[in-house]
């Protein structure tokens, strides 16, 4: 599959469904499924338009969009990512399109790699990503499908943080799926993509102006990336040298990759991204207590980011 035709609703950009800003969350996986419906309704009310949820060692990513679609009226819905470990090709076009199906114009399946130790621990071998996403791609599009025709292809997006995998993105789905990358590395990852794929930016954000409190929280989120030989090798290409990503990470690194202050200094940051070239940006709403649903942030953000 290329990316022609790669919308979520007939005649309407995927751009233009996700809005230009989002939310990206782990912390759903936290709320009892009971709770769901209230607050996606709260979230829907405030003027988010899209939600992206993670894939880890909580709820599995498709079932949990499932969940989402079901608990909500109008959001768009994306797995932010879905490990292609997790399942085989044809299980994850078929559950891709069971969504699809029943829920017309609001799932799109982000698709990625993941990491060594969740691979591992998941019974895997980590080799070869480049490859082995490739090969997936033609799987899941060679898939067999014996549910109800569609009205449109399912839409794809890839988690992509190295040249090559922004170009398979480019050339087997409708763009790209970014995370802890600067607006200066999106406007790079644009002109790897070209004009045409989505590019769909993950930009953390933490609403405290106390520069001590924010970067510990800042720090909270970027420990274990900075474990993964994946996101150094991208803040290495982004400029970083090995001071900054050391002892739990510079400020410099901190400041660059996790937005932090008044909501009017998130919302000059997710500018600097649309104007490097993002076409969405969903974001990672931080709160102090690491578990907690940031839902008084996502409220002071849609008054600023949305007009609610």
């Amino acid at each position: 599959m290329d990316r022609e035709g790669q919308t979520a609703t007939a005649g309407t950009p995927l751009a233009e469904q996700l809005g230009r800003v989002g939310l990206w969350t782990s912390k759903l996986d936290l709320q009892p499924a009971g709770q769901l419906r209230s607050i996606l309704a709260e979230l829907e009310a405030l003027g988010w338009k899209s939600l992206w949820a993670w894939e880890v060692f909580g709820r599995e990513a498709l079932t949990n969009a499932g969940l989402l679609l079901s608990a909500s009226q109008e959001l768009v819905i994306g797995t932010g990512i879905a490990n292609i470990w997790a399942r085989d090709p044809v299980a994850m076009a078929a559950a891709q399109r069971t969504l699809a199906e029943a829920y017309p114009g609001r799932f799109v399946l982000g698709l990625g790699v993941s990491h060594a130790p969740i691979v591992g621990a998941r019974g895997h071998r980590y080799e070869r990503p480049l490859e082995r996403m490739r090969a997936y791609l033609d799987a899941m599009d060679a898939a067999p499908w014996q549910g109800p025709p569609l009205q449109e292809e399912p839409v794809r997006v890839l988690a992509a943080l190295g040249p090559r995998m922004l170009e398979l993105a480019a050339e087997r789905s409708a763009g790209a799926l970014t995370y802890n990358a600067a607006p200066e590395a999106t406007a790079w990852a644009r002109s790897v993509l070209g004009a045409g794929p989505l590019l769909a930016v993950e930009q953390a954000v933490v609403v405290e102006q106390d520069p001590a409190q924010a970067r510990r929280i800042a720090r909270e989120l970027l420990a274990i990336y900075l474990t993964f030989p994946n996101y150094v090798r991208a803040w290495e290409r982004a400029g970083f040298a090995p001071e900054d990503l050391a002892g739990g990470g510079s400020d410099r690194l901190v400041d660059e990759v996790v937005a932090w202050g008044s909501p009017e200094a998130i919302a000059e940051r997710v500018t600097a991204h649309l104007e490097a070239g993002a076409d969405h940006v969903c974001l990672q709403v931080l709160d102090p207590d690491p578990s907690a649903l940031p839902m008084a942030a996502c409220r002071t953000l849609a008054a600023v980011l949305l007009g609610h």
